[in-house]
């Protein structure tokens, strides 16, 4: 959603009515005008005066303007995607941060779990890292309501778990193929058993022929089998089993780190909470010796003015200090979730392609299984269509007749 520009209200001055180049007008939720300097990223409540990027007011009232999650307000990355490498790299300009009158935040920004995310009604839509594809680093920045809605997960955590989880499935497949394996060794060893077997041995003739021959192919059949398991053991098992055996110690070192750096992060947001109460009690001190002042004029009170703006000075300048480390904490932080997410991108895509083609793998050894399994029962098909029982009748009464002379009757 883009910021809703602020039109003029009747009655206002048409002469002035245009701003100065670089200046754009907005409404913001609470209907309060502020306006935006394009070029310098500067914010503020004031009109700017008719001198080109020049606010009326001084820089003590402007509001605050911060680098967020790689962004300015203005939608400029700070850090950009190189096509061959992952150069990240922040783009010239120092944050502004000033000290005046306070902004409702919920115009501004929006912190949540210590992040800096710019607010939709401010800030134009950001261009995604990737926006060729549903890359990782672009998703999993926000963090995100667990499933008893009691605690929040990180997107990271998110990505870690679903790169643990096809692990896992990694090393179910591979039991999975195990057990096929055992199948296939016990199929082996019972048809080797069978082929042993002793009944009908003693059929004769070309019918006998094709049942030694189905014995035998039995045999062939068990080794084809065996020759499969072996196969599917070193072939697609191993693999399985063994890719990427470090895992999930690569993924704890990964899980650790970016948990540091979003603890630095705040850790850092905690420091310039602390900051920013300070400089508001230094400048509710201040104003309220600058009201004895005019109350009371005298020598003390000068020195306690004094001596209260130079606390309101420091209290500032410490503000600053604790928001520009704030934002080295969140660009580290960003630059490490980036280079991460796109290397467990990386590893799924290869865990993937890895799996499908050692399952294809197994297709063609299996597809290599039943074409030798067909060529062992070929000869037990080609005897089987030479089976004659008159041929057969021929061979036994060959082999085994006693005489062809038959007997007649007897004479007296």
């Amino acid at each position: 959603q883009k910021p809703r520009k602020a039109s003029p209200q009747p009655g206002e001055d048409t002469l002035n009515s245009h701003l100065p180049p670089g200046w754009q007008s907005y409404m913001s939720p609470q209907g309060r005008r502020y306006y935006v300097n394009t070029f310098t990223h500067e914010t503020t409540w004031e009109r700017p005066s008719s001198v080109p990027g020049t606010p009326k007011s001084s820089p003590a009232h402007s509001l605050c303007v911060l680098t967020v999650n790689g962004y300015h307000v203005s939608g400029t990355p700070v850090h950009q995607l190189d096509s061959a490498h992952m150069n990240l790299r922040k783009a010239s300009g120092d944050p502004q941060v000033s000290f005046g009158e306070k902004y409702p935040s919920s115009g501004i920004q929006a912190k949540i779990n210590c992040v800096t995310f710019p607010h939709p009604d401010v800030m134009p839509e950001q261009q995604l890292l990737k926006p060729s594809e549903w890359s990782y680093c672009d998703y999993f920045w926000a963090d995100k309501k667990d499933s008893q809605g009691n605690n929040t997960v990180s997107g990271f955590e998110i990505l870690l778990q679903k790169q643990l989880k096809g692990k896992q499935m990694q090393k179910e497949m591979a039991e999975f193929i195990r057990e096929r394996i055992k199948i296939e060794e016990e199929y082996a060893k019972n048809l080797s058993k069978l082929s042993q077997n002793s009944l009908a041995a003693q059929e004769e003739g070309t019918l006998g022929e094709a049942w030694a021959q189905l014995k035998k192919s039995l045999a062939d059949e068990a080794e084809v089998h065996l020759k499969f398991s072996s196969k599917l053991q070193s072939e697609v098992e191993k693999p399985l089993l063994s890719f990427r055996e470090n895992f999930k110690k690569d993924m704890k070192k990964c899980d650790h780190h970016i948990a540091d750096l979003r603890k630095q992060l705040a850790s850092r947001y905690a420091a310039v909470e602390k900051a920013r109460k300070a400089l508001t009690e230094r400048q509710k001190d201040l104003e309220m010796k600058t009201q004895q002042l005019e109350m009371k004029l005298s020598n003390k009170t000068e020195e306690e003015i004094k001596k209260a703006r130079r606390k309101s000075t420091q209290a500032g300048d410490d503000l600053m200090r604790c928001v520009d480390l704030y934002n080295q904490a969140q660009s580290k932080w960003f630059e490490e979730m980036v280079t991460t997410t796109l290397e467990l991108e990386r590893l799924e895509v290869e865990r993937v392609e890895m799996i499908r083609q050692h399952l294809c793998q197994y297709t063609q050894l299996r597809h290599e299984t039943d074409m030798f399994n067909q060529s062992t029962v070929e000869l037990v098909d080609q005897l089987l269509q030479k089976v004659d029982p008159a041929k057969d009748r021929e061979l036994w009464v060959k082999e085994h007749k006693t005489g062809d002379i038959r007997p007649v009757d007897m004479e007296i």
